[in-house]
């Protein structure tokens, strides 16, 4: 399976720009960017790309929705609960960051299923016991309509997430994680394979959120 789009190529190239080690005489950044595409309307504000409105049952059987998110730090990402390449590791690597942020309730993880036939919720609710999971008050695992999922992936988060009959699976997802602020705004997109990407994100997150 693909790790890799034109669109998580684009933002990781941002990311390199943004986040390129200082040299001796200049100071390393402190603030994170905001990624996506930005317009200024007509009173000279900038717009930004935001994260749109969304509505997913997680793994409990309750609705979880954009508006809930608002306020909250949150870490997304695509997987499916019978992934044969990623997704395992993925899981792994987003342990980490649960273990570090669990105790924080401005802290959220979203885990968006791109299978949703096989993935429903009774299923989300066993895979996530499987990996330590017993409640939805930080990570939720999400199901609902596959074409708004993709669509969600592909246009809200820059990510790929469709189907695919040639890759394992039948899906071609990305392995990115994606930081999100509480106004809705990309900040940051790591490979959520690599453990020094994910590293990076487990460091990035507290220059957005509140203690």
């Amino acid at each position: 399976m693909k790790i890799s789009s034109i669109l998580f190529g684009s933002l990781l190239l941002v990311m390199a720009v943004a986040c390129k080690p200082a040299s001796d005489n200049v100071a390393a950044p402190t603030e994170l960017p905001i990624l996506g595409e930005r317009y200024v309307d007509d009173n000279q504000d900038t717009v930004y790309h935001k994260i749109a409105d969304f509505a997913f049952i997680n793994q409990l059987g309750d609705t979880v929705t954009q508006a809930d998110m608002m306020g909250k730090v949150y870490v997304a990402d695509f997987f499916f609960t019978t992934c044969p390449t990623i997704c395992p590791v993925m899981k792994k690597e987003m342990l980490r960051v649960f273990e570090k942020y669990q105790s924080n309730p401005n802290f959220k993880i979203l885990s968006h299923s791109i299978d949703p036939t096989h993935d429903t919720q009774e299923v989300l609710k066993d895979y996530a016991e499987k990996l330590g999971i017993e409640d939805a008050s930080t990570w939720n695992f999400l199901t609902g309509d596959q074409e708004k999922i993709f669509e969600m992936g592909q246009t809200s988060y820059l990510t790929t997430a469709m189907s695919d009959q040639a890759e394992p699976g039948g899906f071609l997802h990305s392995g990115a994680f994606l930081l999100i602020d509480q106004e809705g705004r990309i900040r940051g997109v790591y490979d959520g394979t690599k453990s020094d990407q994910v590293d990076r994100l487990i460091s990035d997150i507290p220059k957005i959120l509140k203690p």
